[in-house]
C-alpha cells in the first residue's frame, strides 16, 4: 500500500478546520455538547488547524483539498471565510473554499457578492438536511428546498460563478433534483455520498433511487465522503457497495472522494479511509481513478 500512496495524487474534496479559540461554533462549543448526528464529538471539540490537518494526511500524497464551511456562527459567516483565506495566503492550503450563506436571508446578495471577493472561494453550503429526528437534523423546516426565498437566493449563485454544496438527506433528493433541473447553469455538489444515515431497507432502496434521480441531472456531481459518520464500526466491506453504487450511477467523471476531517476523525484515521476507498477501486483504470482521486476535485472546484 505505500507505493501506491506515494503514487495516487490525492485532493481532499471535504474536510474542515476551526479555531474555537478564536470563532463559536454552536455545535462544538456548549459544555455539555448537544446531540448530533456524527455522535459524541468531545474528542474534536478542539481547535484543529492547517498543521493538524495536514499532520493527519501526512500518510496519503495529499496535494490540493477543499475547505468546506464547519457549521460557524450564522451571523458572522465572512469571519470564517477571512480567516481560512488567511490561512490559505500563508500555508497553500486550502486551495478551495466553500463558504456558508443561508440563501433564504433578504440580505443574501449582498453576502455572495462579498464572499465570491475572497481567492479561493468557489462555492456555497447552505445545510438542509432535515430530518425528523431531531439530533439528526441541521435545520429547524423541512421546506426549504422548496421556499420561494430560498430558491431565489439560489438563484442568484450562477450570476456569482458559485458552485453549491448540497446537504439533503434522501427523503429530500426528489426536491433537489427538481432544483438542479431549474437551474442547469449551476454546479450542484453532493455532498457526504447522500447521507445514507438509516440503513433499513426501506431507506436503503430511497437512498438508491433518489441518487439515481439526482445522476440524472448532468449538473450533479457528488462527494463520496462522510460515511464513517453513518457506520461507526465501518469495515472497506461495509463501504463497499455505497462506493460502488454510487460511482455507478455517477460515472468517474461526477464523484470526487474526500475525507470529512477531523469530523470522521471520530471513527478512522485519513490513511485508513483513503486506503479503504483505494482498495475497493482497485479494479479502475489508472485514469479512472486519478479522476476519482484527484482530477474530478480540481475540474469541478477550479483549482
Amino acid at each position: 500500500m505505500a507505493e501506491d500512496r506515494d503514487a495516487l495524487r490525492i485532493v481532499d474534496a471535504h474536510h474542515h478546520l476551526w479555531d474555537l479559540e478564536k470563532h463559536f461554533y454552536p455545535w462544538l462549543s456548549p459544555d455539555p455538547l448537544p446531540p448530533a448526528m456524527a455522535g459524541d464529538c468531545t474528542p474534536i471539540a478542539k481547535t484543529y488547524g492547517v498543521e493538524d490537518y495536514l499532520a493527519d494526511a501526512a500518510g496519503q500524497n495529499l496535494i490540493k483539498s477543499v475547505h468546506v464551511e464547519a457549521g460557524f456562527d450564522y451571523t458572522a459567516p465572512l469571519d470564517e471565510t477571512r480567516w481560512l483565506q488567511e490561512l490559505a495566503d500563508a500555508h497553500d492550503f486550502p486551495q478551495g473554499i466553500v463558504a456558508k450563506a443561508s440563501l433564504q436571508e433578504p440580505e443574501v446578495e449582498a453576502l455572495l457578492a462579498a464572499q465570491r471577493e475572497h481567492r479561493n472561494v468557489r462555492g456555497i453550503r447552505h445545510m438542509v438536511s432535515w430530518h425528523e429526528v431531531p439530533k439528526n437534523t441541521f435545520i429547524d423546516r423541512p421546506d426549504l428546498l422548496t421556499d420561494s426565498a430560498w430558491l431565489a437566493g439560489f438563484a442568484l449563485l450562477e450570476k456569482y460563478d458559485l458552485s453549491f454544496d448540497l446537504q439533503v438527506y434522501p427523503p429530500q433528493m426528489r426536491d433537489a433534483a427538481a432544483l438542479a433541473r431549474a437551474h442547469p447553469g449551476t454546479s450542484i455538489v453532493l455532498v457526504h455520498t447522500g447521507m445514507p444515515l438509516d440503513r433499513d431497507p426501506e431507506s436503503r432502496e430511497l437512498w438508491h433511487s433518489g441518487m439515481k434521480a439526482l445522476a440524472e441531472q448532468p449538473n450533479v456531481t457528488v462527494k463520496i465522503t462522510g460515511l464513517a459518520m453513518f457506520d461507526h464500526d465501518w469495515t472497506v466491506q461495509s463501504l463497499r457497495p455505497y462506493v460502488l453504487e454510487t460511482i455507478d450511477l455517477f460515472g468517474t467523471e461526477r464523484c470526487m472522494f474526500g475525507s470529512n476531517f477531523p469530523v470522521d476523525k471520530l471513527y478512522s484515521s485519513f490513511s485508513a479511509i483513503f486506503d479503504a476507498f483505494k482498495e475497493i477501486t482497485r479494479g479502475f483504470s489508472d485514469g479512472e481513478r486519478q479522476a476519482l482521486f484527484a482530477e474530478n476535485a480540481e475540474r469541478i472546484y477550479r483549482i
